[in-house]
């Protein structure tokens, strides 16, 4: 119970001190959490596959992404959603205001459908030049998502309110 509390406490303060300085140079939220908090809550992840892969089960770090990934949007997303329209506010909706989420949503299914191409070109087998691969493709992902979160690519992201702070 103890271990909890600090996981949503330092949780919370990474969310709210990525915001600040997002804010503070103009990075909209969005790019902020496709990339600083992604990397950040996928540490575990990344450390754990590397574990796993040196033990020998490729297979078990492949899993371990795909399950952690399919969690995080079916059960980090519904949960709140959850708690909000049926607890706190019964009957209410959560309004998503992002006109990107048709091409956010296909960037995902994108990467899947290439996860399975690149390992079917690599003979399903994990090595340099199959993380290489990934590596390269995360990157391209991330400078799209990000083109496309900051309005580059099209209007899709509302602008942000102004402040006082």
């Amino acid at each position: 119970l103890c271990s909890v509390f600090w996981i949503c406490l330092y949780s919370y303060i990474m969310v709210w001190m990525i915001t600040v300085i997002g804010f503070t140079f103009g990075i909209p939220d969005t790019v902020m959490g496709l990339t600083f908090i992604a990397a950040g809550v996928s540490v575990p992840d990344a450390l754990s596959g590397v574990a796993v892969v040196k033990e020998g089960h490729g297979d078990m770090a492949v899993s371990n992404a795909i399950g952690s990934n399919v969690f995080d949007i079916l059960m980090c997303l519904g949960i709140p959603w959850f708690i909000q329209t049926a607890i706190i506010k019964p009957g209410s909706e959560v309004k998503v205001i992002h006109k990107g989420i048709l091409y956010s949503t296909f960037t995902l299914f994108s990467t899947v459908v290439f996860l399975i191409l690149a390992s079917h070109a690599n003979g399903w087998k994990m090595d340099r030049k199959y993380g290489i691969i990934l590596l390269i493709w995360y990157f391209v992902v991330m400078a799209f998502a990000s083109l496309y979160e900051t309005n580059l690519l099209g209007n899709f992201n509302p602008e942000e309110c102004d402040s006082e702070y």
